[in-house]
């Protein structure tokens, strides 16, 4: 199975790209997606979470603003935070990639937003970053409801610049023109990889096994 690591920045259009790999058929995890059922009422993260931010929890969930503006700028409550979310998104990771295994399909994407960070990008068999001009990014971020220049500025000071990612990436999801231009790419990426035997799935698995 060939797995897909999939990234780009704040406001890059990653979502949409993902988006874009599942209509072509191909599964697709989801690691915000997963962070949030972790986040919410009855999700395994919520207790400890808790714990280390007792004024995040809101109606029995995790407040991920309320989180965001105790975390992002306090470096030592980020790091515990993610020792509590990284082994539970990993669980959930490991299972999504056994059961695309046991459907025989011949490639995953793993849609990843700190692919790089996390030195996830070991433990693919290819990147693609999704990215456009800044101007466009800040335009998009900032119309996002809650959102700050400020925020915005905290954000992209904890993530691998844009174009060290495009410099790492096996391709380049160009998300400034339009969806059309970027399913013909996502079409393009599909093709080119087409038949390539995966090396990465094993070893992916024996990590979380032996985590």
């Amino acid at each position: 199975m060939y797995l897909i690591g999939l990234t780009g920045s704040i406001g890059m259009g990653k979502s949409a790209t993902a988006t874009l790999f599942q209509e072509a058929g191909v599964p697709v995890y989801d690691a915000d997606a997963a962070v949030h059922a972790l986040y919410e009422k009855g999700g395994a993260a919520v207790a400890p979470v808790g714990d280390l931010v007792p004024e995040a929890i809101v109606d029995g969930a995790v407040d991920r603003a309320v989180l965001g503006q105790h975390v992002l700028r306090d470096g030592a409550k980020l790091k515990a935070l993610e020792a509590i979310v990284h082994p539970l998104a990993g669980q959930s990771q490991f299972d999504f990639l056994a059961q695309a295994q046991a459907d025989n399909a011949p490639a995953v994407v793993l849609d990843i937003p700190l692919l790089f960070e996390t030195g996830g990008a070991a433990f693919v068999d290819c990147v693609v970053v999704v990215s456009a001009p800044f101007e466009l990014q800040k335009q998009r971020v900032l119309a996002r409801d809650g959102m700050s220049e400020a925020r915005f500025n905290d954000i992209l000071a904890k993530q691998v610049p844009d174009k060290d990612k495009r410099a790492k990436a096996d391709f380049i999801v160009d998300s400034a023109i339009s969806i059309e231009d970027a399913r013909t790419q996502v079409h393009a990426i599909l093709e080119a990889i087409k038949g390539r035997a995966g090396s990465a799935y094993e070893a992916r698995m024996a990590r979380f096994k032996n985590r």
